[in-house]
């Protein structure tokens, strides 16, 4: 449930209050230590993404009787592709505060109508002024 604009101004003067009385506190508070196991989670996904190809690359060249070799390095090619893009998706909000604020409501997609209609729109209101 979204904060009423009141709640919101009230949240963002605590907000601002916290970091002007004591800033290494509200960095703590904002979630730095999420943001870097995410990043770091999504960059050995990746190392271990090469890893996979290698074996399989090693598996199909090098050693063609090795075709066990080859299927193991597309499962961790899979698995670790995988990891990297749910943690990538993941991603926590960087800034001031990201962490201390109500996530945001969520945002129906425009489609494609919805985004003609909004040019018809503009054209029409562009014409309108000239």
């Amino acid at each position: 449930m979204p904060l009423s604009e009141h709640e919101q101004r009230l949240l963002d003067q605590m907000e601002r209050a916290l970091y002007a009385e004591d800033p290494k506190f509200a960095t703590a508070l904002e979630g730095t230590g999420l943001r870097t196991y995410t990043r770091r989670r999504v960059y050995l996904s990746a190392a271990g993404f090469v890893v996979g190809v290698a074996l399989l690359m090693g598996g199909l060249i090098v050693t063609p009787q090795l075709i066990w070799l080859s299927v193991i390095g597309f499962l961790v090619m899979l698995g670790c592709a995988l990891v990297a893009v749910a943690g990538w998706r993941k991603h926590p909000v960087v800034g001031p505060g990201a962490g201390l604020r109500a996530a945001p409501p969520a945002r129906r997609k425009a489609g494609v109508m919805d985004r003609m209609e909004q040019r018809w729109q503009r054209r029409r209101d562009e014409h309108d002024g000239l």
